[in-house]
């Protein structure tokens, strides 16, 4: 794999980061809450300047999209906050005005061109680019691309935007654990059911069978009831988009940390157990939604111990 600024080149494939925004916003106890401050401290040493404010504790992250262009398709994997969004609940993200379209168009591509949005999962902070506010109304950003994500996603955030008693695929399955927490609210309305009423919808089980050329959905669940990690293989190299397995890399160090947005803890952690064994063995490039400076690292093991590297 090469590099070239937020540019990477992986087998046929190029992958640039599209960025949204830059967040200073958390410190260890609100962003682990469940998680003891030991944990931090014994590796404030790893956590580089570009990662973590020293001075005052505070985590610095990233909210952006990837954006992969194949000799055969150009696809936006995750699609961020977006503008004009209703989230009170969530201060950083509510009610935007950020240039994300004209990032985009900075990196050669216009909303028109994208002809697949693969989404991890249905997070306010992943598919919110899904759609823009046009006269008082929400239409699909991208409007000759297929959206393609969760079937089960679909289902639960359907259930609970319409406060229906979950069935069938919106159940969540037992094997997860308990639910500690459920999507923020609006989310599915605004970002999600326009591409579905506009017909661009592809929903899938997240198995990992190829979904694309080279491309999987692999079955990371726990953040979200089926939250997915996407695979990219090309030219015998190996990309793994790894949502929201982890949001942070003091969690590469720590795997026992869950964040404060996963909603099913349990599963949770073994998704992370999962992605960092995987990741180890493949010698997979890692390409992060919030980690900040590059947003994109190796793992390699140590002993019972995984180390994150930047690249």
């Amino acid at each position: 794999m090469t590099q070239a600024t937020n540019t990477y080149r992986l087998g046929d494939a190029t992958i640039t980061r599209i960025d949204e925004l830059r967040l200073a916003a958390f410190k260890f106890d609100a962003l682990y809450p469940d998680g003891e401050l030991q944990a931090l401290e014994r590796h404030r040493e790893r956590l580089e300047a570009g990662s973590f404010d020293a001075a005052t504790g505070t985590f610095i992250q990233s909210i952006h999209s990837w954006l992969v262009r194949t000799p055969h398709h150009t696809i936006l994997i995750d699609a961020a906050t977006g503008n004009d969004k209703n989230r009170p609940e969530i201060p950083p993200l509510h009610r935007l005005n950020q240039p994300f379209l004209a990032r985009l168009a900075a990196a050669g591509v216009t909303p028109e061109q994208v002809d697949y949005v693969l989404l991890t999962h249905v997070h306010a902070d992943h598919v919110g680019w899904n759609t823009r506010l046009v006269y008082g109304r929400w239409i699909p950003t991208f409007p000759n691309a297929t959206y393609v994500f969760s079937g089960i996603e679909q289902a639960y955030g359907e259930s609970l935007a319409t406060g229906t008693e979950p069935t069938g695929a919106a159940r969540p399955d037992p094997v997860l654990g308990p639910a500690l927490r459920k999507p923020a609210d609006r989310v599915y309305d605004d970002s999600v059911r326009p591409v579905i009423d506009a017909g661009l919808a592809r929903l899938i089980p997240v198995d990992g069978d190829e979904v694309l050329d080279g491309i999987s959905f692999i079955p990371t669940p726990g953040h979200s009831i089926d939250h997915a990690s996407i695979r990219l293989v090309s030219g015998g190299e190996q990309a793994l988009f790894a949502g929201d397995v982890m949001h942070h890399p003091l969690q590469v160090y720590e795997p026992s940390l869950n964040s404060c947005f996963c909603e099913f803890p349990e599963a949770a952690l073994r998704s992370r157990a999962f992605v960092l064994e995987d990741a180890a063995e493949r010698g997979a490039t890692i390409f992060t939604t919030h980690f900040a400076q590059s947003s994109a690292g190796r793992i390699s093991r140590t002993g019972e111990r995984f180390i994150w590297k930047f690249v």
